[in-house]
């Protein structure tokens, strides 16, 4: 794991949270950031010990995206594709890749990558107050991130050209409601429903819910066919796990399933 402070990481309950915290930044991404969110979801690959992850922001915002000071063109050209493929895209492989949970809470502005990165995840909750902006069109560029895939495939082409285009705030409601994201939540309640949902999500059959989010992001580029033979494959190694086996179990022996992950 990194040491970098720019991003809190805490493991209980099978969660392990990560907090971008560069609050007098809103959280923007600098290199350092991007190496330490990297080093935090790479753990989550590797330890058994972490059954679901939490992803937060410290401060008043979620993350205003890319840290501009960073890549400021009067001090030369940057090659920005080179920063996409670096930082960000391995970022989005990981989160995508991981066969666990990935909770978002989304606790005031997200922006640019910000929003692209919460969008990401498996579920997103966001305060009431949350505003989501493609901001990319302020400043000439691109939506990355996976915003140009996720966002016609979860609202549609119309709304994600206007999105892009615009660069128009979306508040969290709408977002709820367009299916962006999950739920729009109190401010005041956020955290301690998205701690909740993701210590849920860790106490359950990890190993089958590793699967479904594998089979669901298939979907997307699968015909119906290549989809049903992957649910037979995935249905068939869940099967064989000892999760499965628990959960069956306990449901005929009446009693609560003690999951592992496994």
């Amino acid at each position: 794991m990194s040491d970098s402070d720019t991003i809190l990481s805490a493991l209980a309950d099978g969660v392990l949270s990560l907090t971008l915290n560069r609050p007098d930044k809103l959280n923007s991404f600098n290199e350092e950031m991007h190496l330490a969110l990297r080093a935090g979801f790479e753990r989550a690959h590797k330890d058994a010990d972490v059954r679901a992850v939490l992803l937060t922001g410290a401060g008043r915002g979620f993350s205003a995206g890319q840290d501009l000071g960073d890549r400021d063109p009067r001090k030369g050209t940057p090659d920005l594709g080179h920063t996409i493929e670096t930082f960000y895209n391995p970022l989005l492989r990981l989160i995508r890749s991981l066969e666990k949970p990935v909770v978002c809470a989304v606790n005031g502005v997200a922006a640019g990558a910000g929003a692209n990165i919460a969008f990401a995840c498996d579920i997103t909750l966001a305060a009431r107050s949350a505003r989501f902006i493609q901001a990319f069109a302020k400043i000439g560029l691109v939506p990355d991130s996976g915003g140009t895939w996720n966002l016609p495939r979860l609202v549609g082409e119309a709304r994600a050209k206007a999105l892009a285009l615009t660069a128009e705030p979306l508040d969290a409601e709408t977002a709820a409601n367009w299916g962006l994201i999950w739920r729009a939540i109190d401010d005041d309640k956020l955290m301690d429903e998205a701690k909740a949902l993701a210590i849920r999500l860790a106490a359950g059959p990890t190993k089958g819910l590793g699967l479904t989010k594998r089979a669901i992001q298939a979907a997307a580029t699968n015909s119906l066919d290549e989809q049903l033979d992957l649910e037979r494959d995935l249905q068939r190694e869940a099967g064989h796990s000892a999760d499965y086996a628990e959960g069956v179990t306990a449901f005929l022996e009446k009693r609560k399933p003690e999951f592992k992950g496994q």
